[in-house]
Formats: structure tokens, sequence, C-alpha cells
């Protein structure tokens, strides 16, 4: 099936649309969102996370659409993290919270110059949210930093789009607005995002505006406004005449159409993507006696997780573990930070290998961290040993080793 852009707004790609949505505008069930993403999904820069991000003005905006139904927004959004991470945090951050009926996702400024892992990432999201949450709409949501704001379509968004286009997904490009204004005069960047990524107060909401105009276009029948069956009476919903939707049965028809295609998924970009991407608790591993289990303490500097810190710990050189998993790649996820050590790890009885993490942001504060093994050609078992050393990057303070969860796809 072709998809083209809005006419409207060159920023908006609508692609195969919000069909499931829409269908619902008319009933009163339950509804959920969720935001899976990085640090300004998560709502950084704005004054309160919670009310004057772009997700909570998103959030505010569906309750409003979707008046007479309970709605429930989902923060999956963790500072720091790529589409590599959301797609093995999805089913824990996302999914588990139960039917889904819309997701945004929002990688775009946190994903690197890896053109193969970002496409994995992004391509293991949908694949697996189309495979374990069908009924579940998509939307990628593209935000400006730097990077972001060289020109019209840079790396990392067209990167995104060649997922999206692939899987018919609509997507709001935020950081070509932002482009735009940048060019025309009528948004100075360093006082939109003072540190060069996260928006203001303004920022967020003309983030959240531009999401709210998509959403208006592809949900509310045309010509119509939010509230409408509320000023009908919502007995009356199935039968109020909508302006420009007097092709009803049509529609039905391309409705129907339209789902029988969300659930048949085409043919992989990358058939090493994460669609099968998940986190497994520390304590599903194996640990030599030197291990303790323990959370950071109060006053301990923490970055980038809002969840449990509860972890395996151990600053002995001489300890190890051990853990099998079914899949084509596994990993950890470590909590790296100002006394983090130097690991190495060996795949299915292999020579070992080295994994050093340490970067400038552990001298702050400890984060979690993912070291992935290389990806196999084909799935199967996964036998893994970790062992801690007694090397350590010049700028640690020891050689401790934090194991917060174990990964798999």
């Amino acid at each position: 099936m072709g998809y083209k852009n809005s006419g409207g707004n060159p920023g908006m790609t609508p692609r195969r649309g919000l069909p499931g949505m829409r269908s619902k505008l008319a009933g009163n069930a339950p509804l959920t969102a969720a935001f899976l993403g990085g640090s300004i999904t998560e709502g950084a820069g704005a004054s309160d996370s919670d009310a004057t991000s772009w997700r909570a003005l998103t959030g505010a905006y569906l309750q409003k659409l979707y008046a007479g139904h309970p709605v429930r927004c989902i923060n999956a959004g963790v500072g720091g993290t790529t589409s590599t991470f959301g797609a093995h945090r999805l089913q824990e951050h996302v999914l588990r919270h139960g039917e889904i009926d819309l997701l945004f996702v929002e990688f775009s400024v946190n994903d690197g110059e890896d053109r193969e892992e970002s496409i994995r990432g992004m391509e293991g999201i949908v694949r697996q949210c189309r495979r374990l949450s069908p009924e579940t709409e998509l939307i990628f949501v593209y935000t400006a930093a730097d990077k972001n704001l060289t020109g019209y379509k840079p790396f990392n968004i067209a990167v995104h789009e060649e997922v999206a286009d692939h899987y018919g997904i609509p997507s709001i490009d935020c950081a070509a607005k932002v482009y735009t204004m940048i060019h025309t005069g009528e948004l100075n960047w360093k006082r939109f995002a003072p540190d060069g990524y996260h928006p203001l107060d303004a920022g967020h909401a003309l983030y959240a505006g531009l999401v709210q105009e998509y959403l208006h276009q592809a949900i509310v029948p045309c010509g119509v406004q939010p509230g409408w069956l509320e000023e009908a009476g919502r007995e009356a919903g199935a039968e109020v005449a909508v302006p420009g939707e007097e092709a009803g049965m049509q529609e039905n028809a391309l409705l129907i159409k339209e789902a029988d295609e969300k659930a048949l998924l085409p043919a992989p970009l990358d058939s090493q993507n994460y669609e099968y991407g998940g986190l497994l608790d520390y304590s599903a591993a194996a640990y030599s006696a030197g291990f303790r289990i323990q959370e950071l303490q109060p006053g301990e500097p923490l970055m980038n997780w809002r969840f449990s810190t509860e972890h395996a710990h151990t600053d002995d050189p001489q300890e190890e573990f051990t853990f099998t998993v079914t899949g084509q790649c596994a990993g950890l996820v470590l909590l790296y930070g100002p006394d983090s050590g130097i690991v190495e790890y060996s795949l299915n009885g292999g020579l070992f290998a080295e994994i050093n993490l340490f970067d400038d942001w552990c001298l702050n504060a400890y984060r979690p961290i993912l070291a992935l093994f290389p990806v196999q050609l084909e799935r199967g078992v996964l036998r893994i040993t970790v062992r801690n050393t007694e090397h350590k990057d010049s700028r640690s303070t020891g050689t401790g080793l934090r194991v917060l969860k174990l990964l798999y796809n």
C-alpha cells in the first residue's frame, strides 16, 4: 500500500494513519496511551514533567479528545536510552500494563550514528509491538537537538523514517518545525533548549501542539471538534451525521482492510532486529559467593533511572556469574558509576572479551548502561559467563560490578 505526506504540514507523514483510534471515538471504553523514549519524553526541561512536558500535554489532549473515556497514560521515557534499550524495555515498561491503544516512540535524539543498530532498535519495537499487541497504534515522534537541526531530514530521523515507511507508521517531525522556525527567525534555539537538547516549557508546548494537530487530523471526523459526542449526546454517536463522513460503509471497509494489513508483518529490514528483546531480573543468573544483593542508598547519585536499583554487586576481581537465554543475542544492563571496573564475558564457551563502559557521565552518578554481546545469525541457546577483573578505567575509583538486568533477544 502506498503512503503519502500530509498536504497541510510537511512535518507530518500520516501513512496508514490511526484507524483503530478513530473507530474508538464513538465508544466509551478505557484508553491507554504509552510514551516510550528518552529524557525529552520523560519530561526533562519542563518545569513540571507531569504537567508541562509534551507527554503530559498530549495526555491531557487525549483526555479532552476522548471525553467520557477513562484515559490512562504510561510514562516509559528513560533519559539517555536508545531505541535498542527501548526494544528491550518494551515489555517491562509498556506492555505489562495491559492493553495499549496508542504508543508514541521517540528516540531520534538518543540514537547514535550506527544506522544498523538504529534500524534494529526501531524495527524491533514495531515488530514486537505488532506481534504481542496487534491492536496498538504507533506514532514516531522526532524531537530537536543540535544534530537534528542540520537539514530537513538529518541522519537519525532519516533512518527512523526508513522503518516508519516500511511498516506504515505515522511520524511527526518536530525537529523539522524547529529547523524552519530557526531559519525564519521565529525561534531562538538557545532560548528554546538552553542545553541543546531539552526544551523548556514553551518548547514542550510546541511539540505537543504538533502532536495534537496530527491527532486531530487522524482521529477526529472531518469538520468537527473535540467534544462533539458530548454535545450531540453519546447515545447518538453512531447516528450523528458527521460532515465528510457520508461514505461510512466504505470507511468501515477500509478500516477492516487496514486492520488486516496491520496484522501482517512484512519481511524485516534487518533479520537481526530486536523483535524478541526483553529484560530479565538480575536474579535469573547464578552468582559466585562473593556477590551481595543491595540497592543504591539515599545520597548515592543516580541518573536516568526511576525504577528499582536492587542489583547483584561485588568489587572482588575473582567473582563471576553465569546465565542462559534462548535467542539471537544476550547482554547486560550494568549499574555503572564512579567506582565501576572492567568486566569480561564468554559466549558459549568462547574466548573472554573485556568490556569497559566507563565514560564521563560515570564520574558523576550511577546509571544503567547496556552491554550487548554479538548478535548471532540464528536463534539458539546462549550460555554466558561474566567475570569481574582487576582492571579499571583510569578515571574510575574501583572495580565494582553491579548487575541490574539481563538482556535477551
